[in-house]
């Protein structure tokens, strides 16, 4: 067995340990970085690159078919060729993981380590059965894997998750979608559009990470009204029957029925790969789940000398974070002991649905207890919107009472990727509604639902600002 020595060591090559990796060479210092499967990440692989083709497919068979709104009439029928749309979806996806290989190959030869790494302490590590490492301080950085029921693992290959999706050569006939969170509302509507037979079924009403009772429902009804979509089923039996998938069901109409579908996609979550480091061996201290506790400022875990970073850490899984993440990491694991916190920017989720939905800031669910307003608008009526017939949603903006500070928003509607960087943005910026209504609107434009939404906060904000005055004055 060799030993190496090194002033960091970095487990694993996603967003996340590659971010660690440069910053760590940034600050001066010696870094290795450990791989033990294949290079390149979650998002270029199986993430949100590959999913966003197979979307972006979707949504020209979904618009192709629904032109005659506008008085533009396509004759004959709307054609999906299953194998030519997976073949550009894998064509582009290893496009994109080439260009992350290529920021792989000009890490030095030596300072890549293959192998799966296992703590021996805090600061030393073994690497299979070739390698121990001693490094000063150590970035964890292994990434996440789909999680996946018990009860589903008797489907055998009849069973899939979204890693497997984008290997496949044809669209198949119909998918039994379990999990309308991000990954499993995107895929199950892009299917839909495409022609396949899809159902899909939640529990405990989850949809898309909204936590807004009203924007949540809302979103229930635009998607029920494309395919089938139960955010609290009742399965009653998945059941492999030859090639295929019997699923027994009690429907939206209270009817029990069973279906039989080619596939049953599980998108119930993603589990974080850090069952497998022998943590045990280490001081750190872990939660329920077995991930070490850590401050999400500087990435450390505990006092030790050991950071986590990216999706491993189960708190944020974007890619965008990952790479802050790493970045933090990676400096402090550099500077270690002494440490700082990282900048962490506003939080912003999207989900690439149509109506695409937008989650900032503070959700609902985190909001202070009757400290806020809503501020509303319903696209329905939006004028650009309906210009353009994607006239659905509604969009919920909160603000603090007494200093009218914009907190967060929740949203399912058209632009709200564009419009969620709006409000990522005001969010950072600390601004109040007052200020964000000062900012320019354009005419006609989607972001003037915005506005009316703002508008609708100020007003709130003013009552109970008038409210507290009669109060103080009586």
């Amino acid at each position: 067995m060799k030993t190496l020595h090194t002033d960091v060591a970095v487990i694993g090559a996603g967003t996340a340990g590659l971010a660690a990796y440069r910053a760590a060479r940034a600050a001066g210092k010696r870094a290795l970085m450990i791989e033990g499967g294949p290079f390149g990440t979650t998002c270029a692989r199986v993430g949100c690159m590959p999913s966003k083709l197979l979307i972006a497919a979707a949504e020209a068979a979904h618009s192709a078919a629904h032109t005659a709104p506008f008085g533009v009439h396509v004759e004959g029928t709307i054609r999906v060729n299953g194998r030519e749309v997976m073949d550009r979806v894998r064509r582009e996806r290893d496009r994109f993981v080439g260009f992350v290989l290529e920021g792989v190959e000009n890490v030095p030869a030596e300072d890549k380590i293959p192998g799966y790494a296992k703590f021996v302490s805090d600061t030393v590590l073994r690497v299979d059965d070739a390698y121990e490492i001693q490094a000063s301080s150590i970035v964890i950085a292994t990434g996440s894997r789909p999680s996946v029921p018990p009860p589903f693992l008797a489907l055998g290959d009849r069973l899939v998750v979204n890693d497997d999706v984008f290997n496949w050569e044809d669209l198949p006939k119909s998918v039994a979608v379990f999990g309308p969170g991000v990954i499993g509302l995107e895929l199950g509507q892009a299917l839909a559009r495409l022609g396949v037979t899809v159902r899909v079924f939640g529990v405990s009403g989850s949809l898309g990470g909204l936590s807004d009772p009203a924007v949540r429902q809302r979103a229930r009804r635009t998607f029920q009204e494309e395919f089938y979509l139960d955010p609290d089923a009742r399965v009653l039996s998945t059941t492999r029957v030859g090639d295929q998938v019997e699923v027994r069901y009690v429907a939206l109409d209270n009817t029990e029925r069973t279906e039989v579908f080619d596939y049953a996609l599980v998108a119930t979550g993603r589990r974080p790969n850090v069952d497998q480091l022998g943590l045990e061996n280490t001081s750190v201290v872990r939660d329920a789940r077995g991930v070490p506790e850590f401050d999400r400022h500087t990435m450390q875990s505990g006092a030790s000398s050991i950071f986590i970073a990216g999706d491993a850490n189960a708190d944020v899984p974007l890619l965008h974070e990952a790479a802050d993440e790493g970045r933090i990491a990676g400096r402090n694991a550099a500077l270690f002991p002494q440490i700082e916190p990282g900048l962490r920017r506003a939080q912003l989720g999207v989900v690439f649905s149509d109506p695409q939905i937008a989650l900032v800031g503070a959700s609902y669910a985190r909001l202070p207890k009757n400290g806020y307003v809503t501020g509303e608008v319903d696209f329905g009526d939006q004028g650009r919107s309906r210009v353009m017939l994607k006239n659905k949603g509604m969009l919920h903006v909160y603000a603090e009472i007494g200093t009218g500070r914009f907190l967060g928003a929740e949203m399912i509607g058209p632009a709200a990727e564009h419009i969620g960087h709006l409000l990522a943005w005001a969010v950072q910026q600390d601004l109040t509604i007052a200020q964000m209504l000062d900012m320019p609107f354009y005419h006609p434009v989607v972001e003037e639902g915005l506005r009316t939404a703002l508008r609708d906060a100020a007003a709130q904000l003013e009552r109970h600002a008038s409210q507290a005055a009669l109060r103080t004055a009586a």
